[in-house]
C-alpha cells in the first residue's frame, strides 16, 4: 500500500514537472519575440532625439540654463505644430559645469540615451573638446554659444552665434563708427579662448578705426577676483572707454573697483557681459551705461522676440539672455535643415550628418537673433546689434 501512493505521489509529481517546465519554455520563447519586437521599434525611430551640453550649474550656470529653458520651449513648440518631418522631437540634457572633461562625459552620457544630432555645447572650452568628439562619430554638431574659432573647425560643426574674431571686428567697428571713444583700455583673460581671441581681432581692427587703445591689461583664470591694477591702469591711461571681452562675473568686479577709484568711463562688452544683473550681491546701479554688442534684446519691439520673452517669463521666471535667444533659433535652424532633406530618425547619426551639413548652406531663417543664414565653414551670417542697460534692464540702442 506504502509503495502504491508513493508510486502515485512520484507519478504526481512527474506530470507537475513537466507542466512547470512546458511554462519556462513557453515564456523563454516569448521573451526573445518580445525583445525583438521592441528592438523593432527602436530602430524605426520614432522620434528625433537632440541634445544639449551645456553649464547648468556652477559658475557659468547663468548660461547654460537659459540655452536648456530656450530648446526646451523651442521643442514643445515644434512638437505641437506636428514635429519636424511628422516626427516628434525629444531634447536630452547633460551638465558640464563648463569643463571639458565633464563635457565630454556628458557627450557620451547621451549618445548612450540615444543622442542624434547635438545643441550645443554652450561655452568655447567644452565645445572644443566635444566637437572633436562628434566629428570622430560624424555626428552633426550646431553650438548655439560657443564662439571660439576651434569650436567649428570640423566640418560637422555649426554655430548660431557670432565667432570671437567676429565679436572683436564689430566690437571696434561699432565703437569707431559710433565715436563712442579716443582712447580705449582692454581688459581680458589672457588664459581664455573666448576672451582673448577676442581682443587680438578688436586690437587688429582697431588700426582701421578713430580711436587708440592705450593701455591692455590681462588677467588669468588664477587670478581674477582682484582688478585694482588693471582699473588703475586704464584710468592713469586716460581711457574714456574700457572694452571688456570677458565674462560677467568678472564684470562686476571691475565695475566695484572702478567706483572704488572713481573712475566713470564708458563700458563696452560682447555676449559675455549678459547676466550682470543677475550676479548675488551686485548692485546694479554700478552697470547704469554698459554696452555691449549682442544679437539679442529682450524688450526689442517685434511678435516674435515679445512672444518668446513671454513663454520664457511665464515658464521659468526671469528675463532671457541671448544665449537663449540663440538656442530657441538654434533648434529652429535643426528643424529646417532636417525638412529641406527630408531627414526620418531611422537614419544613421552619419547619414544625418552628411544631409545636415549641405541642408545648413541651403536654409535660412528669420530668427530672435536676426536673419540667419550659413556658409559651409559653420559661421553664420546676421547683423548684430548693440543693447545699453539703462534703469536696471537691458534695453535696445
Amino acid at each position: 500500500m506504502k509503495k502504491k501512493l508513493l508510486s502515485a505521489l512520484l507519478c504526481v509529481a512527474m506530470v507537475a514537472s513537466l507542466v512547470v517546465g512546458c511554462g519556462g519554455k513557453e515564456e523563454t520563447a516569448e521573451a526573445p519575440a518580445a525583445a525583438e519586437e521592441s528592438a523593432s521599434e527602436e530602430a524605426t525611430g520614432a522620434t528625433f532625439k537632440i541634445g544639449g551640453i551645456g553649464p547648468s550649474t556652477g559658475g557659468a550656470a547663468i548660461y547654460g540654463q537659459a540655452v536648456k529653458n530656450a530648446a526646451e520651449i523651442a521643442v514643445a513648440e515644434i512638437n505641437e505644430a506636428g514635429g519636424i518631418n511628422g516626427y516628434p522631437v525629444e531634447f536630452i540634457w547633460g551638465d558640464d559645469e563648463h569643463d571639458a572633461e565633464k563635457s565630454v562625459n556628458a557627450y557620451n552620457s547621451l549618445k548612450d540615451q540615444g543622442m542624434q544630432m547635438l545643441l550645443g555645447t554652450v561655452t568655447s572650452t567644452p565645445c572644443i573638446a566635444v566637437a572633436d568628439e562628434a566629428a570622430a562619430d560624424n555626428m552633426f554638431l550646431l553650438t548655439p554659444s560657443g564662439s571660439a574659432v576651434d569650436c567649428v573647425a570640423n566640418d560637422n560643426a555649426f554655430r548660431v552665434c557670432f565667432s570671437d574674431p567676429n565679436q572683436g571686428a564689430a566690437s571696434a567697428q561699432y565703437i569707431g563708427e559710433n565715436g563712442l571713444a579716443t582712447k580705449v583700455a582692454v581688459i581680458y583673460d589672457s588664459s581664455d579662448v573666448y576672451s582673448s581671441g577676442i581682443y587680438e581681432t578688436f586690437a587688429a581692427e582697431a588700426t582701421n578705426q578713430p580711436f587708440e587703445i592705450v593701455a591692455a591689461e590681462a588677467f588669468t583664470a588664477d587670478n581674477k577676483t582682484d582688478f585694482s591694477v588693471q582699473v588703475q591702469k586704464a584710468k592713469d591711461a586716460g581711457a574714456d572707454l574700457v572694452f571688456l571681452p570677458i565674462y560677467y562675473q568678472e564684470v562686476a568686479l571691475i565695475l566695484n573697483e572702478a567706483s572704488k577709484q572713481a573712475y566713470a568711463p564708458v563700458f563696452f562688452g560682447c555676449d559675455g557681459v549678459d547676466g550682470l544683473l543677475s550676479v548675488e550681491g551686485f548692485d546694479t546701479a554700478l552697470a547704469e551705461g554698459v554696452m555691449l554688442l549682442t544679437p539679442f534684446v529682450a524688450d526689442e519691439d517685434n511678435e516674435a522676440t515679445q512672444n518668446f520673452v513671454a513663454k520664457y517669463e511665464e515658464q521659468f521666471g526671469g528675463v532671457p539672455n541671448q544665449f537663449a535667444a540663440d538656442a530657441y533659433d538654434g533648434m529652429y535652424a535643426i528643424k529646417a535643415a532636417a525638412e529641406k532633406v527630408g531627414l526620418t530618425p531611422d537614419m544613421s547619426i552619419s547619414d544625418m550628418c552628411e544631409a545636415m551639413k549641405v541642408a545648413m548652406t541651403e536654409i535660412s531663417i528669420d530668427g530672435l537673433t536676426g536673419d540667419i543664414t550659413w556658409s559651409a565653414d559653420g559661421e553664420p551670417t546676421k547683423d548684430p546689434k548693440a543693447m545699453v542697460i539703462k534703469d536696471g534692464a537691458y534695453t535696445a540702442m
